[in-house]
């Protein structure tokens, strides 16, 4: 099992999926699901009732999950990391 390499505030890549080579910073990251949200990446809309009376009700879009499988890292360059453990190791 590999080690969860991301953390919140690094800035990634993502590789695959409908949001592919969109960049953003990590808002979150779960290591024990293996995801990541990325600000910006795979916005779903929430309808949001009333909480007092008089007020409407609101939709409002947010960022979900994503595998962190699907992300890359980014670089000082602007270009993604990979992260290869037999170049580590040597």
């Amino acid at each position: 099992m590999s080690k969860f390499q991301l953390k919140t505030g690094d800035v990634v890549i993502v590789t695959a999926g409908k949001d592919k080579g969109k960049q953003g910073k990590v808002l979150q990251a779960f290591p024990k699901l293996n995801r990541v949200v990325v600000e910006g990446v795979r916005l779903t809309k929430r309808h949001l009732r009333t909480r007092k009376q008089g007020e409407k009700g609101q939709i409002v879009e947010i960022s979900m999950p994503i595998h962190a499988s699907n992300v890359m890292p980014v670089g000082p360059k602007g270009k993604g990391i990979r992260h290869n453990k037999a170049k580590a190791a040597k």
